[in-house]
């Protein structure tokens, strides 16, 4: 193993959040070790660095055992000196829902895209915004939303890698890139800091300069994701997974092969309650209530400050494996915490959890189930039905800035989410559920929009984008202007 040995040992114990010697030769890297399509990719960056070796991208979609991972570092040898990066084309490396790299071009024209569909109010107020996870899914678009139609300043904080020469930038770093280039020539005072938000030394940085730029945060946004979180604290690490609660489950999913979708069937054992703890302090308040406290003890408050943490719950159909799981105890958590942050704020501000509905996100991929119950919401609702992350970000923000009123569930929840679940809609989506081989015949055009989405998030298959031309891989992160 030339000497890889410990550091593959090592790696798959980082990722999977599992000891080394429990490791078996023939385990299955997405399964057993709760490895999702990010965490794949993730592992395959660790052992790069590592061990100074390219693990091609095409490689990397054939993994699926120890076994094939230990076969291939055989093969490797070090790279030495890296060469410098230079514009070459590049297709995506893809298999099923997992693809390992993103396009820059087209990343950053998703971002453009979006821009434009929302409506601008140039009368924005500029509050000063404080948005964590702010370069994927709902963070993003709550980002976009919020510069085109309130011209809000601040910070934004997300984790991104860097391009290499191995492999592209992650399409969160182009997807800010973008984000940067628009917020600036619109004239907006928006700074951008890629950091793990989880961290004490994070929280340091941002809020320096919140302080020395801005003063004072009107909202404080929190949409962050992942699958792992270090406790400041302990320095213990903990790893979420994606599991019922007491009992096993079992239920069908959407899967593709060579571009054609069926159904496939899937099955979790419970989590332990380990997991389940494990999952709560990485996806729930813990790390929300930290940077609120930090705001709060350095006097960061903006008088009527607003702390929103943006959650989900979905339909009865999926809350086996969702809100009846290890990741509906984390949104618990969540909830239990905003109240918990209400009742301190008192006399200074205020603290929610927003209820967004279904989307296609990086995150939401790899919950099982959720693709195909996904794919059958789209097809009952189609495309003017179907309400997009920059259009729930434009209720929450509406909401937000009383605009229109709050709509709080009896939990004091916000809710964006009722086009979801309209009964009658449960009702149609229920319906497919029952039988979803037949229930996916009806609903290719909605199986195919879903896998066009995946790609999508990675900057593949956007129209206008000629993926035959070279690109500069090699991107800078924006700079905080003086």
């Amino acid at each position: 193993m030339l000497g890889r040995e410990p550091h593959l040992r090592a790696a798959l114990s980082t990722v999977s959040g599992r000891p080394a010697d429990t490791l078996p030769e023939d385990g299955r890297l997405e399964h057993d070790f709760g490895i999702d399509s990010l965490a794949l990719a993730e592992l395959v960056t660790i052992l790069e660095g590592r061990l100074a070796i390219t693990i091609p991208d095409e490689e990397t979609g054939r993994l699926d055992t120890i076994a094939d991972l230990r076969r291939l570092l055989d093969r490797l040898a070090p790279t030495g000196t890296e060469p410098a990066v230079t514009p070459r084309t590049i297709d995506p490396k893809q298999r099923g829902f997992l693809i390992v790299n993103s396009h820059p071009t087209g990343a950053a024209a998703t971002v453009e895209q979006m821009w434009e569909q929302i409506p601008p109010r140039p009368d924005g107020n500029a509050p000063v915004v404080l948005l964590l996870g702010h370069s994927a899914g709902y963070g993003l678009a709550t980002l976009l939303t919020g510069l085109r139609q309130h011209g809000i300043r601040g910070v934004g904080v997300a984790y991104e890698a860097a391009a290499t020469d191995r492999r592209s930038a992650s399409a969160g770093w182009y997807r800010t890139a973008a984000t940067a280039r628009l917020a600036h020539a619109a004239g907006h005072d928006f700074h951008f800091i890629n950091a793990d938000a989880f961290t004490t030394a994070a929280k340091d940085e941002v809020l320096n300069l919140v302080e020395d730029r801005y003063g004072k945060v009107d909202y404080l946004i929190y949409s962050l994701a992942a699958p792992r979180r270090t406790d400041p604290d302990t320095g213990e690490v903990h790893h979420s997974v994606i599991k019922p609660l007491h009992t096993p489950y079992t239920a069908p999913a959407l899967a593709f092969t060579d571009d054609l979708p069926h159904v496939t069937g899937m099955h979790l054992e419970p989590a332990t309650d380990a997991e389940k703890a494990a999952t709560e302090a990485v996806m729930g308040g813990d790390d929300w209530r930290l940077w609120v406290n930090a705001l709060t003890d350095r006097k960061l408050l903006a008088e009527g400050f607003t702390t929103v943490a943006l959650t989900y719950i979905g339909s009865d159909i999926t809350a086996p494996v969702y809100r009846h799981g290890t990741i509906g105890a984390a949104k618990e958590h969540l909830e239990r915490t905003a109240h918990e942050l209400d009742t301190q704020l008192i006399g200074t501000g205020q603290a929610f959890t927003a209820v967004a509905g279904a989307a296609v996100t990086q995150a939401s991929s790899a919950i099982p189930a959720i693709a195909l119950y996904t794919t059958f919401l789209r097809s009952i609702l189609g495309e003017q039905g179907f309400r997009s992350t920059h259009q729930q970000a434009q209720d929450l923000w509406d909401q937000l800035t009383g605009t229109t009123p709050l709509h709080l569930d009896d939990a004091g929840r916000i809710r964006l989410d009722q086009w979801e679940l309209d009964d009658q809609v449960q009702a149609q989506v229920r319906d497919l559920w029952t039988n979803p081989e037949d229930g996916l015949q009806l609903a290719q055009a909605g199986a195919h929009w879903f896998m066009s989405q995946i790609r999508a998030l990675y900057g593949w298959g956007i129209d206008g984008v000629d993926y035959t031309q070279p690109v500069e891989t090699e991107v800078p992160w924006p700079t905080t202007a003086p």
